[in-house]
């Protein structure tokens, strides 16, 4: 359940119970409209959008031929012939050029849809039961609601409707407070800022349901597979607490170790709760997890993980 004052462990964010609904400007939509559009998707990201049905999302990444996550996603398929998938903005044109070169001869229209769709972040009491499960859809008509994996918490949902749609009745919140959950569930999208720098894994997607490795091929397929199958992964998502401010693609330093990075900050927020303190998910060598950490001349503390890591698939 959600908590309200402070932690009993100081490096432990606190918070307090939020409920409502965030807008989210910093996300779009890419929208695959054809015949052809969910296996010409399928056929690109990390995950299965054939067999995907009306009720279920899926968390996805799209890659380039060496692994590194070029953008990743958040999908359903509200029709046969049509596949809806939200990213970052920062990185929303360049994927759809990219995407593009890829039809050839597929009948699949691919467009920027953001400004056809709203988007909210449903939090707390204001998910529906039906989406209390992470990658679960309920359809209301042509509004969708899509369950994500919780933050501090909190559940989460992702509300996707036509432009003219009413907002959803719930109190707003700012922004700011759903990319403070987002840290905090560390399930993060790919941003401008870190990209091609992970292969799926460094970002835990095989343990968040990001990673389908029964599917067909994929641009950097090879790579992903190799890297989950062939040895211990040798870096990893982790929460973190920061003492002040950090930002994405910040490198990540052990403190005994000033000259060589040991990973990078993914996606960072100010922590609501605590003044001056900031949350972020950090990407570093499992090796450096157990040393003093840094970024920008920050101090960071790891928090435990919300989710177990798959030992094996």
């Amino acid at each position: 359940m959600p908590f309200k004052g402070k932690s009993r462990d100081d490096n432990s964010p606190m918070t307090e119970t939020f409920s409502g609904a965030s807008p989210l400007p910093h996300w779009g939509v890419i929208r695959a409209r054809g015949a052809d559009a969910a296996q010409f998707i399928h056929g690109q990201l990390s995950q299965d959008f054939v067999l995907l049905g009306p009720d279920q999302a899926r968390l996805a990444a799209f890659c380039n031929a060496k692994g590194r996550m070029q953008a990743s996603f958040i999908g359903i398929k509200p029709d046969a012939q049509t596949i809806l998938l939200v990213c970052e903005r920062s990185l929303l044109a360049q994927t759809l050029k990219r995407l593009r070169m890829f039809v050839l001869r597929a009948q699949c229209q691919l467009d920027d849809a953001s400004e056809a769709f709203a988007l909210w972040g449903l939090v707390g009491a204001s998910v529906p039961a039906p989406c209390a499960s992470a990658w679960q859809v309920h359809s209301d008509g042509t509004a969708h609601t899509i369950g994500l994996p919780p933050g501090a918490d909190h559940a989460r949902a992702l509300w996707l409707a036509p432009a003219d749609t009413a907002p959803p009745p719930v109190p707003q919140l700012p922004t700011a407070t759903w990319q403070w959950l987002e840290v905090m569930s560390a399930v993060p999208l790919v941003s401008a800022a870190v990209y091609e720098q992970f292969v799926p894994q460094m970002l835990n997607y095989e343990s968040v349901g990001g990673v389908n490795f029964k599917k067909g091929c994929y641009p950097g397929q090879e790579v992903v597979a190799r890297s989950q199958f062939r040895g211990t992964l040798k870096r990893r998502a982790y929460l973190a607490q920061a003492a002040g401010a950090v930002a994405p693609g910040d490198e990540v330093f052990a403190i005994n170790n000033a000259d060589e990075p040991a990973g990078l900050v993914v996606i960072s927020a100010p922590n609501p709760g605590n003044n001056g303190q900031w949350s972020a998910v950090i990407a570093i060598q499992t090796k450096a997890a157990a040393q003093a950490l840094q970024a920008n001349g920050v101090a960071l503390a790891l928090l435990p993980l919300p989710y177990p890591l798959l030992d094996d698939i």
